[in-house]
C-alpha cells in the first residue's frame, strides 16, 4: 500500500493528497495517518511546501466528510423511523435511542465532530449522524475542518521529522486497524447477542 501512495503523491502532488484524503474518508482503506506523512516527508525533502500539504489535506478530508454528511443529511431524521421499527433488531436500537442521539446533535453536535476527528475509524462515521440529525451545513464543515487541519498537522510533522523512517507505520498501522475492525465486529456481535429491547 505504502508504494502505491507513494506514487500517487509523487505523480499528482497536493492534487493527489487532496484526491487520496477525499477516497479516504468515503472509502477508508487508507489510513490518513500514511498520507499525511509521506506528505511530510516530501515536505523534509523540499519536494512539498507544509502549507499547501495541509490545506490539500485538509479540504481533502473535509470534502470526503461532507459526502457522508450529505447522504445522512437526504435521508434525514424523520426517515429513519419506519427502517429503526423495522430493523432496529439488527443496529440494537430501539426509536428513543434515535430520539436521544437527536438531542445530543442539537446540544453538542459540534463538540462531537470536532473531537471524533481524532478517532480511529470514527473520524468517518460521525459524519451520516451529522447529516441525518441536521447539525447545520456550515458548523459541520467549520468543525470537521478545524479538527481535521489539527490531526494533519500532527501527522505530517511527525513524517516531516522521522523522515523516510515513517514508512515502516504501513507495519504497524495495518495490523491495528485490522484489529480494531475486529473489535468492532466484535462488540456488535455481543450486543446483538445481549440485546433486549426496552418497549
Amino acid at each position: 500500500m505504502t508504494d502505491w501512495v507513494l506514487h500517487l503523491i509523487d505523480a499528482g502532488g497536493y492534487w493527489g493528497i487532496f484526491a487520496l484524503m477525499v477516497i479516504e474518508n468515503v472509502f477508508p482503506p487508507i489510513p490518513s495517518e500514511l498520507i499525511m506523512g509521506i506528505g511530510g516527508i516530501r515536505v523534509g525533502q523540499g519536494r512539498m511546501a507544509m502549507e499547501w500539504l495541509l490545506l490539500a489535506g485538509t479540504l481533502g478530508t473535509t470534502v470526503g466528510n461532507y459526502f457522508w454528511y450529505l447522504v445522512g443529511h437526504v435521508l434525514g431524521f424523520h426517515r429513519l423511523k419506519p427502517l429503526v421499527d423495522r430493523y432496529g433488531r439488527w443496529a440494537t436500537l430501539e426509536w428513543r435511542d434515535v430520539e436521544a442521539l437527536d438531542h445530543l446533535f442539537g446540544k453538542y453536535g459540534q463538540i462531537v465532530v470536532f473531537v471524533f476527528r481524532f478517532l480511529p475509524a470514527f473520524r468517518t462515521m460521525i459524519s451520516l449522524p451529522a447529516g441525518l440529525f441536521r447539525m447545520g451545513h456550515f458548523k459541520f464543515l467549520a468543525w470537521t475542518a478545524g479538527g481535521a487541519l489539527i490531526w494533519n498537522i500532527i501527522l505530517a510533522y511527525a513524517g516531516f521529522l522521522l523522515g523516510q523512517n515513517f514508512r515502516d507505520i504501513d507495519k504497524y498501522v495495518g495490523p491495528v486497524a485490522t484489529a480494531c475492525v475486529v473489535g468492532a465486529i466484535a462488540l456488535y456481535l455481543w450486543r446483538l447477542a445481549t440485546w433486549k429491547p426496552r418497549g
